[in-house]
């Protein structure tokens, strides 16, 4: 007899990819206060990167902070309050630290080729222009090279697009699942290919939600650049509008993952289980 530990996956139709953003809303919808409150708290840990040592841990903290996440949509599924300490759990796990650091350093090694790559030898910002930035200045964006803007922003989309697609799966199978991080990685990948219809639809889906969303941040951007009780307003609500956005993308990678997985409710970090559903 197969031994259910090498079962892996499942494969799903295209309609599935629909019905997991569904299903993220309807979890949001349980608890979001609780989890937006989760992701401001995770975005105030990570606004401090540009402090000395402390900035490089949190850079190699995020993906476990992103696990975190995806534990409270675990708990908010199964209709309990998350608590905050689960945004730490993953990182406090003696298991689970390790391969998380290490996929944090992956993450940044990735995003310095990007940006080394694509930037090339574009002229780098003034440090007073910098400096600027760094205290929330908006209209000194409007100082600096499009040209620069455009290749800084390509670089990090490129970053993104590569970092997503290694840990949109790995995360979670090696939080939920206990994995090792090449074997989560190398599973993961298997799994986001073996399901292209169903993370397509995903896709589109997500594409005609942001459609209105982007609309949304342009409106609220030209208010923050408006300077003063304006300008505050506005980047509070952009600020809204983003976490927002970002806690429904968490969502569906959860819900994700969890169909394709066969996760059901086990406790936090708890090893895998067996599902004779899962297909190799």
């Amino acid at each position: 007899m197969d031994d259910p530990r090498n079962k892996s996956f499942r494969v799903l139709p295209a309609s599935r990819g629909f019905a997991w953003l569904g299903q993220s809303v309807a979890i949001l919808r349980l608890q979001a206060a609780r989890l937006l409150f989760l992701a401001v708290l995770m975005q105030v840990i990570i606004s401090l990167v540009q402090v000395p040592i402390l900035g490089l841990f949190i850079l190699l903290s995020v993906p476990g902070l992103n696990a975190g996440i995806l534990e409270a949509f675990h708990q908010a599924g199964r209709g309990q309050v998350p608590q905050v300490n689960l945004l730490f759990a993953p990182l406090v796990s003696g298991r689970h630290r390790a391969r998380f650091f290490l996929m944090g350093g992956l993450i940044l090694l990735i995003s310095i080729i990007c940006v080394t790559f694509v930037l090339g030898s574009t002229t780098e910002i003034d440090e007073a222009l910098m400096l600027r930035l760094q205290q929330g200045d908006m209209a000194a964006l409007e100082e600096i090279d499009p040209t620069f803007i455009q290749r800084l922003m390509a670089s990090f989309l490129i970053s993104v697009a590569i970092s997503g697609t290694i840990t949109f799966f790995s995360i979670p199978l090696v939080w939920f699942l206990g994995r090792g991080l090449g074997r989560s990685i190398g599973e993961g990948l298997k799994a986001l290919m073996a399901n292209w219809k169903p993370m397509l639809g995903l896709g589109l889906v997500l594409l005609a939600v942001f459609l209105p969303v982007s609309l949304l941040l342009m409106l609220f951007m030209q208010l923050a650049l408006a300077g003063g009780l304006l300008g505050t307003l506005g980047m509070g609500l952009v600020m809204m509008v983003v976490l927002m956005f970002q806690l429904l993308l968490f969502g569906t990678q959860y819900c994700s993952f969890r169909e394709i997985f066969g996760l059901e409710t086990p406790e936090p970090g708890e090893p895998e289980h067996s599902d004779d559903q899962l297909v190799a």
